[in-house]
């Protein structure tokens, strides 16, 4: 009873995930254009009529620019936002066509079961998401400035978790960003950095047991590049004991590229 993920974009230019099963596919946000969104759905062999939901984190624009072609384009799609997020988006999609869920309980799509949990962002109410079918669970986590105990115990289960590695907190000190911006993502409603990511990793892996994947999403153009953000997780892992692949397997999502399929 698998899942599979893909990552169709991530970053501030544009979000966009795909979950599936073996009848059942959904995405997660659409803030990339919608040609972008369907030539990915055909590269992932992902009929147009397959899609089932789009799920919304929140309504910033590089989660939501696309709803309204997305919602046109996916005839069977049905879109979900929680009431806050849903007040800074209705009229992006149609009302017959959209379902608001209470953030914290689970519903069923199709055959997979999807959770929101709250997370920590300057929009109306984000949230991120686990998914999961039998066994097999993924977990969605960017766009926020630090993991309440809430977060970990949502996505402690994950087999699959896309965890954000926005950026690296000396680049961003002494980059060109102004510093209302600066004091913005290094806020508690701002983003994760590297460190951040890695010191969630640990205590993911502190509990033992299952094997993990962990692919670092969200990475910033400007403060952080894949390289930086791998090799800070990697040495702040072995640092505490914890050997990349043995007890978890890291990748990196890069920003503008279609990302591989993974399966748990």
């Amino acid at each position: 009873m698998a899942l599979t993920f893909c990552s169709f974009s991530s970053g501030s230019s544009g979000n966009c995930y795909l979950v599936k099963s073996d009848r059942t596919a959904i995405l997660i946000d659409a803030g990339i254009s919608g040609r972008r969104i369907l030539d990915s759905l055909k590269r992932a062999e992902v009929g147009p009529g397959d899609v089932k939901a789009v799920l919304v984190t929140h309504e910033h624009s590089d989660h939501v620019k696309s709803l309204r072609v997305i919602n046109k384009k996916l005839p069977g799609a049905v879109t979900y936002a929680n009431i806050g997020t849903w007040e800074c988006i209705n009229g992006l999609v149609d009302e017959k066509r959209s379902i608001v869920f209470k953030t914290g309980e689970e519903f069923l799509i199709d055959d997979i079961k999807v959770k929101a949990f709250n997370i920590l962002h300057d929009a109306a109410e984000p949230v991120g998401y686990t998914l999961s079918r039998g066994e097999s669970k993924i977990g969605i986590l960017t766009d926020t400035g630090r993991l309440s105990e809430e977060i970990y115990e949502e996505i402690k289960e994950a087999d699959l978790l896309v965890l954000e590695a926005n950026h690296d907190v000396e680049m961003l000190r002494v980059g060109r960003y102004p510093w209302f911006l600066k004091q913005r993502i290094l806020g508690e409603k701002g983003h994760l950095s590297n460190v951040d990511a890695a010191g969630a990793i640990c205590r993911l892996l502190a509990g033992g047991g299952k094997s993990r994947r962990i692919l670092l999403a969200h990475l910033s153009r400007e403060n952080n590049f894949p390289e930086m953000a791998y090799q800070t997780v990697k040495n702040l892992l072995e640092e505490n004991s914890c050997c990349i692949d043995k007890n978890v397997c890291i990748n990196i999502i890069e920003r503008d590229e279609m990302s591989a399929l993974f399966t748990v």
